[in-house]
């Protein structure tokens, strides 16, 4: 059965000149897309803009004018260092959860909240059970608000390394908690070892990674990777052919190796400067393989 297609919304809210939702939610709506994965990032849908019953429901009418479900909810949680500040980290989850409960959203996408950098006087070991206790707090806050948690490992944030990622999803062991695995991090992470604190790079790439995954992802971005990282100090979301991927390959082992159930392929061109320019032929990309292996 053909999966549902969405795309991140923070790929326009992040461009040099920010695309607002209406003209958004216009533009899949026409492309024929299933549905957003909404940014929780100002211009876009923030908890603070959309503070009033009016104003989530103005939100509400967009989406169904437009025919577009909501895959995941991206909280914006940036402003908080995740390990020094985990208190405040985990209060400010709460509010997105509270908001994404309001608005009858299922899923948020959060990730450890830390640069890849060990704070001064902590070990790696202490770094990854702080993590662990913050997405085990925040799953519980999930819980109360009827939400899924998924966690997005990354080169710009600490825990990337496949052996700590499994760790750290067995050690949370919540019922909501699930991995999101983007095709471009997956990469950086298994292949390419970026940002690694402990090095751990896999013979079998990827797909060993996915298969170390089975049962494991809640929801899947799909994007390509040229093997870089960004201005940003993490993967290089590249447009599908620009990069290394075979998604003859991933997708297969994604179904068949991971086990992957989940509803959507979300595709995710995050801080990439064309993004706009390439949403047309990144969904052609995903109906192709989503008809070849899906349909």
């Amino acid at each position: 059965m053909k999966k549902k297609v969405s795309i991140g919304s923070w790929a326009y809210a992040f461009l040099k000149t920010p695309i607002l939702l209406p003209e958004t939610c216009t533009k899949l709506g026409e492309l024929g897309f299933d549905g957003i994965s909404m940014g929780g990032f100002k211009p876009h849908a923030h908890p603070e803009t959309y503070n009033t019953d009016e104003k989530r429901a103005e939100l509400a009418a967009l989406l169904k004018q437009h025919k577009l479900g909501v895959a995941d909810f991206a909280a914006d949680l940036w402003s908080v260092d995740a390990v020094k500040e985990p208190n405040k980290w985990v209060e400010l989850f709460e509010i997105n959860a509270e908001f994404c409960n309001k608005m009858g959203w299922k899923t948020i996408r959060v990730d450890s909240g830390a640069p890849p950098i060990l704070p001064e006087g902590k070990s790696y070991e202490q770094v990854r059970a702080l993590v662990i206790d913050n997405l085990k707090r925040i799953s519980k806050i999930g819980q109360k608000f009827d939400c899924s948690v998924a966690w997005e490992f990354e080169p710009g944030f600490v825990v990337n390394e496949p052996k700590y990622i499994v760790e750290t999803y067995n050690a949370v062991n919540e019922k909501n908690f699930s991995i999101l695995f983007d095709t471009c991090h997956g990469y950086m992470s298994a292949v390419i070892g970026a940002r690694h604190i402990e090095p751990n790079i896999l013979p079998g790439g990827i797909v060993e990674f996915i298969e170390m995954l089975k049962d494991k992802i809640g929801i899947v971005h799909v994007i390509d990777s040229d093997g870089t990282l960004n201005d940003q100090g993490t993967s290089t979301h590249s447009p599908f052919g620009q990069g290394k991927l075979d998604f003859d390959v991933i997708i297969p082992a994604l179904l068949d190796k991971a086990n992957y159930k989940g509803e959507w392929w979300a595709i995710d061109l995050c801080e990439c400067p064309d993004a706009w320019q390439e949403t047309a032929d990144c969904k052609k990309a995903v109906d192709k393989f989503n008809e070849k292996f899906c349909g």
